[in-house]
């Protein structure tokens, strides 16, 4: 029997690093997690779309729901690695995890990657080894940030030529090496606490399409939707829900780098919640969760 539809006022489609986990500690504070569960408890559908690997959710994420109380009637939905994997947990266990492999950056890289980090970046950064799609490097926890911003510029320019030597045609922002064909298939894309190597074809707007998908297997059907993220690469969330009919918000949670101008949509940040400026990444997304569970909760009473 198919799942009976139902319309929940709005859906949330949450970036991971900077709105929920922080980008200083890494991992997620009890009061996010406790807003999660009342949310979800209350009918509000709670998707993540992140460049986290699913062994990041499971740990960071899933594992303190559950402990925390996760009713057994819940289950959610994560889509990482920018939309190459997915799975769905539940207050037992994790679910399948999905792979696309025609969206994986070939395993000869990533050995190339790891090595090159080991023998002469890992006094700043890490090679995350529980990507299956991706490649990834890290800023070690011990790292400054000054530190990292230096190493990180050395270390994208020491991954494209690695791309570009295999014949892997690459791009990084406006640098571009095209393979023989002409073409550009993968990209390395820096954060500010990490360097993601990937397909052109992943991204949030790949994400928002997947979790579109997952909830209306569910017989789920947002009346509107809240994306969540703290970088200018986070808008394509909305962007995508925007483009294809669907009622949508975004809350940039790190609005300093410069909200983007022409969109369809409203953007929020922490100032329309009457709070300072300086309240970004972690504390703005938890200062939104509360506000939209006393939302929720004022048209319940």
């Amino acid at each position: 029997m198919d799942p009976m539809p139902t319309n929940p006022p709005f859906a949330l489609l949450l970036d991971v690093d900077g709105p929920i986990a922080s980008p200083v500690t890494r991992d997620v504070s009890p009061e996010i997690i406790a807003m999660f569960l009342e949310l979800s408890a209350s009918g509000i559908p709670i998707v993540f779309n992140t460049g986290r690997s699913d062994d990041f959710i499971k740990h960071e994420v899933m594992e303190p729901m559950i402990a925390a109380g996760m009713p057994p009637t819940l289950s959610i939905h994560a889509i990482c690695e920018k939309g190459a994997t997915w799975f769905t947990f539940d207050s037992k266990r994790a679910g399948e995890v999905h792979v696309d492999h025609k969206l994986a950056v070939p395993g000869n890289f990533s050995d190339g990657i790891r090595q090159l980090v080991t023998s002469s970046f890992s006094d700043c950064m890490f090679f995350d080894e529980t990507k299956l799609a991706m490649v990834s490097v890290e800023q070690n926890l011990d790292t400054s940030d000054t530190d990292y911003r230096r190493a990180q510029t050395e270390f994208d320019a020491a991954a494209l030529e690695e791309m570009a030597r295999l014949g892997l045609g690459v791009r990084r922002h406006d640098i571009a090496r095209p393979d023989t064909n002409g073409d550009t298939n993968f990209r390395i894309d820096p954060t500010i606490i990490s360097t993601d190597i990937e397909s052109m074809a992943l991204g949030k707007d790949l994400g928002a399409k997947r979790a579109l998908g997952m909830l209306a297997a569910d017989g789920i059907v947002p009346d509107s939707w809240f994306t969540v993220g703290d970088s200018r690469t986070d808008y394509a969330m909305a962007d995508w829900l925007a483009v294809n009919g669907h009622e949508v918000s975004h809350v940039d949670v790190r609005p300093g780098d410069g909200i983007p101008s022409g969109k369809t949509y409203p953007v929020l940040t922490a100032t329309d919640l009457g709070l300072a400026e300086e309240v970004i990444h972690d504390h703005a997304g938890l200062a939104f969760l509360r506000h939209w569970r006393g939302l929720l909760g004022a048209s319940l009473s």
